[in-house]
């Protein structure tokens, strides 16, 4: 997947958070779950374009690791919208699914880049 794709990929994962964030419940535990998933649920996008603009290959692999941190973040708030009770897992099943494959794909890329050449 070049970079291109994986930004599209990236935003189109963001657009499904913003999505979801705005179809729960608006009590207390869901808007703050919510709030939180919104937060990283965008960045990894964000924190993705900003990889592709690194000026070195370490720093390319810092701002990887910032997107895993945030799409690994995602992917608990997920699971606790599931095992608090507030969402059926069958709503959530596909995108924690592409959750899963994005932050495999940032681990990956992460490690190409520290090997050497």
């Amino acid at each position: 997947m070049n970079p291109d794709e994986f930004k599209k990929r990236t935003k189109a994962f963001a657009l499904r958070i913003i999505r979801l964030v705005e179809a729960l419940p608006k009590l207390p535990i869901p808007r703050a779950i919510g709030g939180q998933l919104l937060r990283s649920g965008t960045s990894v996008g964000a924190n993705y374009r900003a990889s592709c603009r690194a000026r070195s290959r370490a720093d390319f692999v810092s701002k990887m690791g910032i997107v895993e941190e945030e799409c690994d973040e995602s992917i608990y708030w997920m699971e606790l919208l599931i095992e608090s009770g507030q969402v059926k897992p069958a709503r959530l099943e596909d995108l924690i699914k592409e959750a899963s494959e994005i932050l495999s794909l940032v681990v990956s890329s992460i490690r190409t880049a520290r090997s050497p050449k």
